[in-house]
């Protein structure tokens, strides 16, 4: 039997999670506009783009936006809070939830939207069908733990690897300016090989650890949670190996060409 207090608080969450997707959506839309009016003013390039790489440079910039937020939040729930430390909470750390750690998880929300909404408008122009998957995963996973309260630990795991898409933009950023022949493009292409090392196959490999040693954690989720944990990071991780390949072969790509003209100088 539900109490008028209990059916507050649920009502309370459920706002606080709607206006966090369209806080999250709201700061798309204006790290865009932004992106627009500055980037003139520091890339005289930009002014000869045409309007669909225009569009695809400020799509970027709100991405890179979300990937440095979520980042630093996920540091801070993994690392400085206590909010997944066992020794604070012993075996209800996969219950765990707060006030803030949903708001972010709402405003990944609203950014995973505005992003999808982008790509279905201009597809394939800002990405294939395997952005599509990666999106629609995220947001379904995202969901049904803020939704629920639970799996948050491994949810800022696992957005934690965004931390490796400033790379790629500032990849796509230099490729589009002209500088791919730049020793800039180079040092970006090293710590983008690095960089997804860490934190989108090592990070990985922690997850599905971590996941094995705490399955008497695991087995508390709900069923469509539970079993979504089994299924979904398998299927991130695997697209992110053949990222990771793909990646890993423009970089030594990158490199010959970068030693071959460095022999012909000499």
């Amino acid at each position: 039997m539900t109490t008028d207090f209990d059916d507050a608080f649920v009502s309370s969450r459920q706002l606080l999670l709607l206006a966090s997707i369209c806080f999250g959506a709201l700061m798309c839309k204006i790290v865009y506009d932004l992106t627009r009016f500055i980037s003139p003013l520091f890339f005289s390039v930009y002014g000869n783009l045409n309007d669909k790489v225009k569009m695809e440079w400020n799509n970027r910039g709100f991405s890179t936006f979300h990937a440095v937020f979520t980042s630093v939040a996920s540091i801070y729930f993994l690392v400085i809070s206590d909010q997944f430390d066992e020794n604070v909470h012993g075996d209800s750390v996969i219950n765990s939830t707060t006030r803030l750690s949903e708001s972010v998880m709402g405003i990944s929300l609203g950014y995973f939207l505005a992003d999808l909404a982008m790509i279905f408008w201009y597809f394939p122009t800002l990405g294939g069908i395997e952005y599509v998957f990666h999106h629609l995963i995220s947001m379904f996973a995202i969901f049904l733990s803020v939704t629920s309260g639970q799996s948050q630990f491994y949810i800022f795991l696992v957005l934690l690897s965004e931390a490796t898409t400033p790379f790629v933009n500032l990849r796509w950023y230099l490729d589009n300016s002209g500088q791919k022949g730049s020793k800039a493009y180079t040092l970006n292409g090293i710590a983008l090989f690095l960089g997804w090392l860490v934190a989108r196959i090592l990070l990985f490999i922690y997850f599905f650890v971590h996941m094995y040693l705490h399955f008497h954690q695991v087995k508390q989720v709900f069923p469509l949670g539970f079993y979504s944990l089994l299924t979904l990071p398998p299927a991130l991780a695997v697209m992110n190996v053949l990222w990771f390949w793909k990646i890993t072969k423009g970089l030594i790509k990158t490199l010959s060409k970068t030693k071959t003209s460095g022999m012909k100088k000499q």
